[in-house]
């Protein structure tokens, strides 16, 4: 079984190299090479995840180079639940975006880069999951992000080149903060290599050690979008196309909370800045929520949602206990798959009233009762609505909570309790704009094409100044045109046209992502079970150290 480690890397890039050669040429391929691929990679996690649970972490050395010299990848349990889900995730927004490209008759360039670009995301997302030593962790991390710039601004608009570039800023700051750290761990111990990293991080005076920690979860706390690092995110994601929205929102993320939880438990074992974490948790919670309470438009709404229930994560990762782990673990799972699954609804939403701002669109609930319905139950379940799967993870975390008894864990209980209610608050409230209540006089009619600042040319009639960010109350306003005047595209982000049939294959694709968040509730037993187990052999340790050294 470890041959088979390092595949959920290879295949997607080999993939990319016959995608980039043959899909300008043959896009059918291309659709057809993306879609097997990124199956083939979720049976290669199943298989993964099943065989660390039984037999116990799987290890491989490229190259039969031992560490610190050679490239190790690692498949633990948590790991394996992390590359299935995730695969699961990015399976589902990849059917979704060929519903999308389908729908809008995609046929020019960026949309031939799409599938490359987004099967490099799934590489670096897998590549980072398997990391062993921190270098091959940085290496992901940049195979993530170059992909990611290609992504957000698919299209080349005045908005997603500015999010864009707020975005690379930030990348590049802490990749140079990733580099420096890493440089600091080598020169401190001799090696990069996660296993020896947790022998001989110990030796280290307590200040080194502390610097290091600091340094790391810096990083890893601006790749999660934990308060207050996580202001470029907002800004950043709604402008960019419905499922490069969704799967960065869904995942990239939890890239970070995961690489959080792997070197606070294998590098840093006593809970030294398990404080600082709470405080971080806390103000996630409650700066997202009230950002998202304050919102009017869907996407940028469901942003701060993302800022806010980061924080249950980090509450999980602060107490440092086996039942807190367990909590975020199983959190991050049910997180990855509901945060991406309303994205995806979100661009339904937009498919078909042309905007995400829930001041002009209503009566949802009786025009699209299919659309109501894959909204309703993924809102529900990140509200912690019993019995679904957000229920069972914030439970897990606030039993952790009273378990530990200390002043800062009844704070984060009590924080946790106020921001699942104002969760519940929210999104009562979309759903009362969006669904329930009239549709309001100037909604967009079916086949009404929305043109973009972007596209009115320098018209007499188009709006002057620069472009603004969806939801602030400063964007331009949009001309209504009849059909047939554009080609919808959102891909390229120069127009929507409104149907009151929505493309088949994308609402599918998002009914698989509400069926995989439900998957979670009916196997909840199962979930919590296996979550414990790999809570526990992350705090035992021994069980990575021994499969990656051999002693």
């Amino acid at each position: 079984m470890n041959a088979l480690v390092p595949l959920p890397v290879l295949l997607p890039l080999s993939a990319t190299g016959l995608s980039l050669a043959f899909g300008t040429r043959l896009k059918q391929f291309q659709r057809i090479i993306s879609v097997a691929v990124l199956t083939a990679v979720l049976a290669l996690s199943v298989a993964l995840m099943i065989a660390a649970d039984s037999g116990g972490p799987l290890s491989v050395h490229l190259g039969d180079f031992a560490p610190p010299l050679g490239i190790t990848l690692v498949a633990d349990r948590l790991s394996g639940l992390m590359l299935t889900v995730s695969s699961a995730v990015t399976l589902c927004v990849l059917v979704y975006s060929l519903g999308q490209g389908m729908a809008d008759r995609d046929e020019e360039t960026p949309v031939a880069v799409f599938h490359p670009a987004y099967l490099i995301l799934v590489a670096g997302v897998s590549c980072t999951f398997l990391a062993g030593d921190l270098v091959n962790l940085y290496v992901g991390f940049e195979i993530m992000l170059v992909a990611s710039f290609v992504l957000l601004t698919l299209g080349g608009t005045g908005p997603r080149v500015r999010a864009g570039s707020t975005y690379v800023i930030i990348s590049l700051f802490s990749s140079m903060l990733f580099l420096t750290a890493i440089a600091m761990t080598y020169a401190a111990t001799g090696t990069a290599n996660l296993a020896q990293l947790a022998q001989r991080l110990g030796e280290l005076p307590l200040g080194v050690q502390t610097l290091i920690q600091a340094m790391l979860l810096t990083v890893f706390a601006i790749k999660a979008a934990v308060f207050p690092l996580a202001a470029w995110l907002p800004d950043s994601y709604p402008t960019a196309p419905a499922p490069v929205t969704a799967v960065f929102a869904g995942l990239l993320t939890k890239v970070g909370v995961y690489c959080m939880l792997r070197t606070e438990t294998l590098l840093f074992p006593g809970n030294r800045l398990g404080d600082l974490l709470m405080a971080a948790a806390l103000a996630s919670m409650m700066i997202g929520i009230l950002g998202a309470v304050a919102q009017t438009d869907l996407k940028r709404l469901l942003s701060f949602i993302l800022i806010s229930h980061i924080g249950y994560m980090v509450f999980g990762i602060g107490l440092a206990s086996r039942e807190s782990y367990g909590g975020a673990i199983v959190y991050v799972a049910h997180h990855i798959t509901v945060q991406t699954t309303l994205f995806l609804v979100a661009g339904l939403i937009e498919r078909r009233t042309g905007t995400t701002e829930l001041t002009r669109i209503g009566g949802l609930a009786r025009a699209a009762p299919v659309l109501a319905a894959l909204f309703f139950v993924p809102a529900m379940n990140l509200a912690g609505i019993p019995p679904l799967s957000g229920f069972i993870g914030k439970l897990g975390l606030m039993r952790a909570g009273v378990a530990d008894g200390g002043v800062w864990a009844w704070i984060l209980v009590v924080g946790s309790v106020a921001t699942s209610l104002l969760t519940l608050y929210v999104m009562a409230k979309v759903w009362n704009l969006a669904f329930w209540r009239a549709a309001p006089p100037d909604q967009a009619a079916d086949g009404t094409v929305l043109e973009s600042d972007d596209e009115n040319g320098g018209d007499e009639d188009a709006d002057e100044g620069p472009d603004r960010i969806p939801g602030t109350g400063d964007e331009p306003i949009r001309r209504h045109r009849p059909a047939g005047l554009a080609v919808a595209a959102t891909l390229h982000g120069h127009a929507v046209t409104t149907t009151t049939k929505l493309p088949t294959l994308m609402t599918v694709a998002t009914a698989a992502a509400v069926a995989l968040g439900l998957s979670f509730t009916v196997l909840a037993g199962p979930l919590t079970s296996y979550t414990d187990r790999t809570a526990a052999e992350l705090l035992a340790r021994s069980p990575y150290i021994e499969a990656v050294l051999g002693r």
